[in-house]
């Protein structure tokens, strides 16, 4: 077992989750080594400067806290479910506890190496697997889309804005669902213009900031001055087509504003829809640590904080009206008197 932390403060929502913690698992795997936390990434890898750089942030949290040895393995292209299996395999042999899979891509995979590991704990970010030892962390991305969406209805001044999906999937699907649901109740006059890059995650849609780019300078040319990307590294195209055409682009799950690597373009980004997966990969991982780790399906949503819209951007402020609108739109959600769609 290794050493039991100090109690600490843990990223929002982790304290619902901490209640539903279950003790199962063990804490090592067939090495028998004494490791930590360990993350398997999702198309774009780490650098995406969103989804993928999100949960890193945690592992670098519980790296920190626990003092413990840590992993974090990129994918390759054109990979299969099988080359998911033997990385998540590789890990629990070496004996890193918890292994999380980064993104939904990685269930068929977990659903087959959980079980023949019942004493390592596993987490999945973005889908739900069965298991005795599967902490499924899923979020509430509609909720912080319809707010995205409220703020591109105050923003825009052409009343056309645009919304751009990685991958044609139902994850993704959420998120247009909940920006498109957000602009109409805040200005029914303003369109909305999506496009999706491609039908697979095999096909770049997640990992191609050209396509993004591409797709952005479409929906410019239709008049679009917001553009929303829920679509990974590909994202960083879309924010550069928005800021070379001075227009705006609303991040995605991390904080695009403060990312170093578009610090470039940090002007031109009004807004970031934020799901905290810095906060729910350090959750699993305190969760093991105290040796109560988590199970089941864990939903970070408005309510706990668990998403949100950031307001780094100074210039979100000058917005007419749109800190008050997202404000009272975030209440909506939370007393329920807004209910957001998922597709």
């Amino acid at each position: 077992m290794r050493r039991i932390s100090r109690l600490t403060r843990v990223a929002v929502g982790v304290a619902s989750l901490a209640l539903a913690a279950t003790a199962c698992g063990g804490t090592s795997g067939e090495s028998g080594d004494d490791k930590g936390l360990a993350l398997a990434y999702d198309v774009g890898g780490k650098g995406d400067q969103s989804f993928n750089d999100a949960a890193y942030a945690g592992l670098q949290r519980a790296k920190k806290e626990f003092g413990y040895e840590t992993a974090d393995i990129e994918p390759t292209d054109g990979e299969t479910d099988a080359d998911k299996e033997q990385r998540l395999t590789s890990l629990a042999k070496q004996g890193y506890n918890p292994v999380i899979g980064v993104g939904f891509a990685y269930g068929p995979a977990m659903k087959a190496v959980a079980a023949k590991y019942p004493d390592t704990t596993f987490g999945i970010v973005d889908s739900v697997v069965e298991g005795k030892n599967v902490a499924s962390l899923v979020f509430a991305e509609n909720e912080a889309s319809y707010l995205a969406g409220v703020a591109a209805a105050k923003a825009t001044k052409s009343k056309t804005v645009g919304f751009v999906g990685g991958v044609d999937v139902p994850l993704i699907h959420k998120f247009e669902a909940g920006f498109e649901q957000g602009v109409k109740d805040t200005d029914p006059k303003v369109k909305v213009v999506s496009q999706y890059l491609t039908q697979t995650a095999e096909e770049g849609g997640f990992s191609s900031p050209d396509k993004g780019k591409a797709a952005a300078e479409g929906q410019i040319e239709k008049k679009a001055d917001v553009v929303y990307a829920a679509a990974g590294l590909s994202g960083q195209g879309v924010i550069e087509a928005a800021a070379k055409a001075k227009i705006w682009a609303i991040g995605v799950d991390s904080d695009q504003y403060k990312q170093e690597a578009l610090a470039a373009y940090k002007d031109s980004i009004l807004t970031s829809a934020l799901k905290d997966i810095n906060g729910a990969v350090f959750a699993l991982a305190k969760s093991v640590e105290d040796d109560k780790p988590l199970t089941g399906t864990h939903t970070f949503d408005l309510k706990s904080d668990g998403v949100g819209l950031s307001d780094s951007n100074p210039k979100f402020a000058e917005v007419p009206g749109a800190k008050e609108a997202v404000e009272k739109a975030k209440a909506g959600i939370v007393d329920g008197s807004i209910k957001v769609a998922t597709e």
